[in-house]
């Protein structure tokens, strides 16, 4: 009944059929010590004679034995694509584009799920965070031709990204309050989408293997923009996440895997993004994308440490996250989109907010991969952590800016590079402890403004997710002009590739 055995299923059979080590034994008429190493190595192989033994026992049991045995066997990719909402929902958009039946998307994922292998998955994952910001930005020249993508001098470093860019959108130095955080909402639907229904059923299959997060929530797309020093202005539509994981969202993967290939055909970016003109066309396509910020906490002279500084806060992020998995980024970071107030959340600060209280401070309730959205007012001051009502309470305490703009080529994201300083010594000996990363981070670095050649070796890294690199990058630029005292790095200058 089974084509391979290992340890773990056949320990399995022994729970279904309810014996224990040394009936199991004497049932299939082989040694104790068998069965005792089947408990030990899990993922070991049975040699062909014993898997047909086993196959024998199994066909053999009683009938409500066999149906123990299925349901304990069975992955919990099929209790996803039974239960969960988000993937029902997924499979029904599918079904819907791609002009199926009811059922037919749950058909194909399902078929295409058990044929594939979590661990290759998970190898590849990390094969593809090691390819470079820099072979990245070149793949992407060469496709595209001439390209203004952002890139950075820091001391003797060229840093490479992939975010297209124009000087004014750059060094904007915009409060992130009412007066010059002007994105507004529209009820213009997003621009369609044309479905690869191949690529899309394969990404599923994926996210049902490795336990990949998925909550189709509404995401904000980009329909406008009008940015200048000071100022964001322009307008949004509502798209939803199934939308953008199932089509632009395959774009990054697909390229690095052809990088590290040496291939040259991109078949999904030729239907998405196939040139440049259709990148900055955000009004006619669906352009998802965030707001990440690089965060900033003053700290006072210390005798051991050394002089007054900054501390900065990088993450990892976890394999767990639908975009930039196991890729370094600032933090926060978190997708552009409303969760109550469609018209309030438009504005950029409004995300930065939220993830700052979400990813930082604790606020698992605002999380929206963990539950439905019930507060009328997630972020009503009563409801705050309290060291971000800390940092409400007087002024002076928080800065919050955007310093840059772009557009990510690799997907055709748009980004809102960010900075968030907490200009308050008292902060960080007040909660310093209170400070942690939740589920979609798997490590959380630090690192001082007065160090620079440590700080130097990571942005080096080949790890970074290129919208990461390029807030990472702006904040430090500004950072060196809001607390130069603090800031002891090497010359910061951006440039435009042409």
């Amino acid at each position: 009944m089974r084509s391979a055995w290992t340890g773990r299923t056949a320990v399995t059979l022994q729970a279904a059929l309810r014996l224990s080590q040394e009936a199991f034994a004497a049932y299939l008429g082989i040694s104790a010590r068998t069965v005792a190493a089947w408990h030990q190595k899990p993922t070991v192989k049975p040699q062909s004679e014993m898997q047909q033994l086993l196959d024998t026992a199994l066909a053999q049991a009683a009938p409500d034995a066999q149906a123990r045995f299925a349901e304990l066997t069975r992955p919990v990719a099929d209790d996803r694509l039974q239960l969960d909402p988000h993937i029902v929902a997924a499979l029904d958009w599918v079904d819907s584009q791609a002009g199926w039946s009811p059922g037919t998307a749950r058909t194909h994922v399902a078929a295409r799920a058990a044929q594939l292998d979590s661990h290759q998955l998970q190898d590849r994952s990390h094969h593809r965070a090691r390819v470079s910001q820099r072979d990245i930005a070149d793949a992407l020249t060469a496709y595209y031709g001439p390209t203004p993508l952002y890139r950075a001098r820091f001391g003797n470093q060229l840093l490479a990204t992939s975010i297209v860019t124009r000087p004014e959108w750059l060094d904007l130095a915009c409060p992130l309050d009412v007066s010059h955080d002007r994105l507004r909402a529209t009820t213009t639907p997003s621009a369609a989408v044309t479905l690869d229904h191949d690529a899309a059923v394969n990404r599923l299959a994926e996210t049902l293997t490795l336990g990949t997060r998925l909550v189709n929530a509404p995401l904000y797309s980009l329909t406008s923009l009008d940015v200048g020093s000071g100022r964001i202005a322009g307008t949004v539509g509502i798209a939803s996440f199934v939308e953008y994981a199932l089509t632009l969202d395959l774009l990054e993967a697909e390229l690095i895997d052809a990088i590290t290939a040496g291939r040259v055909t991109l078949p999904l970016r030729d239907r998405f993004l196939p040139d440049l003109g259709t990148v900055l066309d955000v009004a006619d396509r669906l352009c998802a994308g965030g707001a990440l910020a690089l965060t900033a906490i003053a700290r006072p002279a210390d005798p051991y440490r050394g002089p007054a500084d900054f501390l900065l806060l990088i993450q990892e992020r976890s394999g767990h996250v639908v975009n930039a998995a196991r890729r370094l980024a600032v933090i926060p970071k978190g997708f552009h989109q409303p969760v109550t107030d469609i018209r309030a959340d438009a504005q950029v600060g409004a995300t930065l907010r939220r993830e700052l209280e979400e990813e930082l401070f604790g606020r698992a309730d605002i999380d929206s991969t963990l539950g439905d959205q019930r507060s009328a007012d997630p972020m009503h001051p009563s409801r705050l952590s309290e060291p971000f009502r800390w940092l409400l309470a007087e002024p002076g305490r928080l800065r919050m800016e955007s310093t840059g703009f772009g557009l990510n080529l690799v997907s055709g994201n748009h980004e809102f590079a960010s900075l968030i300083v907490i200009h308050d010594e008292d902060f960080w000996p007040r909660f310093g402890g209170m400070v942690e990363a939740n589920w979609e981070s798997s490590r959380l670095h630090r690192y001082s403004t007065q160090d620079p050649d440590i700080i130097g070796e990571p942005l080096a890294d080949v790890a970074w997710s290129n919208e990461g690199l390029f807030a990472m990058l702006q904040g430090l630029r500004r950072l060196a002009e809001v607390d130069p005292d603090r800031v002891n790095l090497p010359p910061l200058d951006w440039e435009i590739t042409e």
